[in-house]
């Protein structure tokens, strides 16, 4: 039965050799559990420092890449060279604060501010409580402050447009929030990265505060702000003045990334990519998060492919169209590699078939604690028809592994479809598939460490990647962009 799967799968991957078939089982061969963990022990060193953007281990990190690259004898696609270099400015706040009454509320201890803003002077803003937001359509904030007790990406959307400065967010559970906020805050006021000097127009101040501070800023009480949930207006407006000071600094960091040229195909190019960035480090240093699983594992796994097609090519049997391996940077600091990879392509995005991404593939998710072969494929099917058919055509004839498909859900709460470095591409109208195998305890963590890491299932995982790619690399058709995508990109 599972033969005549495949065969079926087969007729659909159209112009596909079985001497090419043959060839990839070699190849994916060479992508080991010993290799990939020679590698990611280096990578996730503390010599790497945590690989947070712009640092001295995120440049250790580059430097180990390019030697890498240059080893296997791939090209470097950037004037020769294998570094997209970029500048973005670090925004840090250097006070930020809100007072009613002549008493100061401030950054980090009373609240956690959340969005941008950079003022010359102390600002003076009338307030309006508008309860969960229903009523908005109707109630004038334009140039207030806001209020509310409910807080989603499309009342936000709706509150920027309706031209409010500033956003105060209540917290459901001001016990919960006072207890998670000294970690909320330390990321929060952690330094930003952008790529503009300037502010973003019309993007409002965000101030998540408890729900006590709500009823203090607004001259009221918790228990009348409870009681009035249906009639928002019978709180008063209230005064308030707050004052957000932003330092920039300009921060240079790269994009690594190596080609290997196609045959009569090399004008068409596919994109395997990895986020090679971590968290960094806490402050003193005492503690680093060496990511070895967030995006370690991804990253050994684009090498591991590069080196297998490397290797093909040396031999005579390269790809027909071209590869880039992509290693981004930035991803961790809002996906910022791949989106100015994406805005400054080094080869056409029109010429741009598919992009295979891979983020975190070394662990096993608590749902599959009894289903070790697996790995989720999420987006294989929301721009072409033909992607996943491709896709599963290269997991039955090779590997036999479960591919799930629960995070495809529009209504996936987790949006991990928007989350990592393919999204860039798919919003280009590239077709995408990311791998991924969830999350875990250790996920953002000093405790993602490369002695958690289960190689068997990294190798088998970056096998399935490499014999999709030779596929995608090799038939005669690229994929057609076909299908509407179907997921919320406002969300």
């Amino acid at each position: 039965m599972r033969k005549l799967k495949a065969s079926i799968l087969g007729l659909l991957v159209l112009g596909f050799a079985a001497t090419a078939q043959d060839a990839s089982v070699k190849y994916a061969k060479t992508i080991t559990p010993e290799d990939m963990r020679s590698k990611l022990t280096i990578l996730a060193s503390d010599e790497f420092e945590g690989r947070e953007t712009g640092t001295e281990g995120q440049k250790k990190a580059s430097a180990f890449l390019e030697e890498f690259y240059q080893k296997i004898g791939l090209q470097g696609p950037v004037n020769g060279t294998y570094r997209q270099k970029f500048s973005m400015y670090q925004s840090d706040w250097s006070e930020v604060y809100v007072k009613v009454k002549g008493k100061k509320k401030m950054n980090g201890v009373d609240f956690i501010f959340s969005g941008s803003a950079n003022m010359d002077k102390e600002m003076k803003l009338s307030t309006v409580f508008i309860g969960n937001g229903d009523g908005l359509a109707d109630m004038d904030v334009k140039d207030k402050g806001v209020m509310v007790t409910a807080f989603s990406r499309e009342l936000l959307t709706k509150i920027n447009e309706a031209g409010a400065k500033a956003i105060f967010r209540m917290s459901a559970n001001d016990e919960q929030f006072m207890q998670t906020m000294p970690r909320q805050a330390r990321r929060s006021m952690k330094s930003r990265l952008r790529f503009d000097k300037e502010l973003g127009a019309n993007q409002s101040m965000i101030f998540n505060i408890t729900k006590e501070m709500g009823a203090h800023l607004l001259n009221s009480s918790v228990e009348k702000i409870d009681a009035a949930a249906d009639n928002p207006a019978s709180i008063k407006p209230s005064t308030i003045r707050l004052m957000v000071q932003e330092k920039l600094v300009e921060l240079g960091t790269e994009n690594m990334m190596a080609f290997l040229e196609g045959t009569d195909l090399k004008d068409e190019v596919l994109v395997i990519s990895s986020h090679y960035d971590h968290i960094g480090q806490n402050e003193d240093g005492s503690v680093i998060n060496n990511g070895a699983d967030d995006d370690g594992s991804g990253t050994t796994g684009v090498m591991e492919i590069a080196e297998a097609f490397a290797q093909a090519a040396k031999e005579g049997n390269g790809p027909r169209r071209s590869i880039l391996f992509l290693n981004v940077t930035g991803e961790e600091k809002g996906l910022l590699g791949s989106a100015y990879y994406a805005d400054n392509p080094i080869f056409p995005l029109e010429n741009t078939v598919n992009n295979l991404n891979i983020d975190m593939i070394g662990r096993v998710d608590p749902d599959h604690e009894n289903d070790r072969d697996y790995v989720y494929a999420i987006g294989s099917e929301k721009l072409s028809s033909h992607l996943k058919i491709i896709s599963e055509y290269a997991n039955i004839t090779y590997m036999g592994m479960n591919l799930d498909y629960r995070y495809d859900d529009p209504a996936d709460k987790n949006r991990f479809y928007y989350r990592s470095d393919h999204y860039n591409f798919a919003k280009k109208g590239i077709p995408i598939i990311f791998y991924f195998n969830g999350t875990h305890a250790d996920y953002h963590r000093p405790s993602d460490t490369v002695d958690k890491i289960e190689f068997d299932v990294m190798a088998r995982r970056s096998q399935l990647v490499f014999h999709t790619a030779w596929i995608l690399a090799n038939r005669n058709d690229r994929t057609p962009v076909d299908r509407t995508d179907d997921m919320d990109y406002n969300r």
